[in-house]
Formats: C-alpha cells, sequence, structure tokens
C-alpha cells in the first residue's frame, strides 16, 4: 500500500501533505484581516464565493510569523468538509511512499511540531515531516473565521 503526499517548505523545511486533503495550490492572494482570532491565523480570502479562512503555517507551527510575498503560495485543504488555506513557502512536487515508510515522530520535549505531524518519511536525501491535519486544523477559532 502506498500514499501520495504534495511536499511543499516553510521555513527551509519540507513538509508533506496527504494528497486526497488538497483540493488546489492558490498563487498568493493578500488576506482580510479578522479581530480576536489567533496570530496564526492570517485572515480570510474569497475562494469563489466563499469565505476561507487562511493560516500561517510557519506561525501556526511556532515559529515566526511569514512575510508574505507573489513568491508564497496557498494551500487549500479539506479536512471533515471544512476548506483551509495554509500560507507556504513554496510546493515541491507529487511524492509516493509505502504506507510503512512512515516513521513516528520523536517524542522531543519543548518542540512546537511535532504535536501536528503524522509522522517523518526519508525520501531520497531529504525528511520529509507529513502534517497531521485534522491535529493542525482542529481550532475553534479557525471554524471561527470562516
Amino acid at each position: 500500500m502506498h500514499r501520495q503526499l504534495i511536499t511543499f517548505e516553510v521555513e527551509n523545511q519540507v513538509f508533506g501533505i496527504d494528497i486526497m486533503a488538497i483540493r488546489e495550490i492558490r498563487a498568493w492572494t493578500p488576506t482580510t484581516r479578522l479581530p480576536h482570532v489567533p496570530s496564526y491565523v492570517a485572515g480570510v480570502v474569497n475562494l469563489r464565493g466563499t469565505v476561507l479562512p487562511v493560516v500561517d503555517l510557519a506561525a501556526r507551527l511556532g515559529w515566526r510569523a511569514t512575510e508574505p510575498t507573489s513568491r508564497h503560495v496557498i494551500i487549500v485543504t479539506e479536512v471533515e468538509s471544512q476548506f483551509r488555506g495554509l500560507i507556504v513557502d513554496s510546493v515541491s512536487d507529487i511524492v509516493t511512499i509505502p504506507v510503512d515508510a512512515l516513521q513516528p515522530p520523536p517524542a522531543t520535549a519543548g518542540d512546537s511540531v511535532v504535536p501536528f505531524l503524522e509522522g517523518l518519511a526519508a525520501i531520497e536525501d531529504r525528511m520529509v515531516m507529513v502534517i497531521d491535519l485534522p491535529k493542525l486544523t482542529d481550532n475553534a477559532a479557525i471554524a471561527a473565521a470562516a
């Protein structure tokens, strides 16, 4: 059994998301900020008449907030019928990995990224951190932005 992942970069680190959860990849569009949302919610954009909450993935992972440019992209994901956008630095490619190639993330104290990982996969000469989208987007504040 195999899985296909879209790989992308945030802060020079390689991440992956299951391709079945991705609805589209959009060029950067400025967001409209909302009051009273967590700092990692960059705002909302209009997705063909639907309000799409956009999460700054770097900020959500506990890193410094992204200062988006025209080179950034928004990955539109769907988890449990909820659409979310993720700001990433760049999209790399589609990779196929055996299901058993996914290793559990290390249990490191104080690491803000590990709680949002499904696992790690060695692909060629790089380590890909596979995002657990339900954990990443499980937040009432994000839902309220929609």
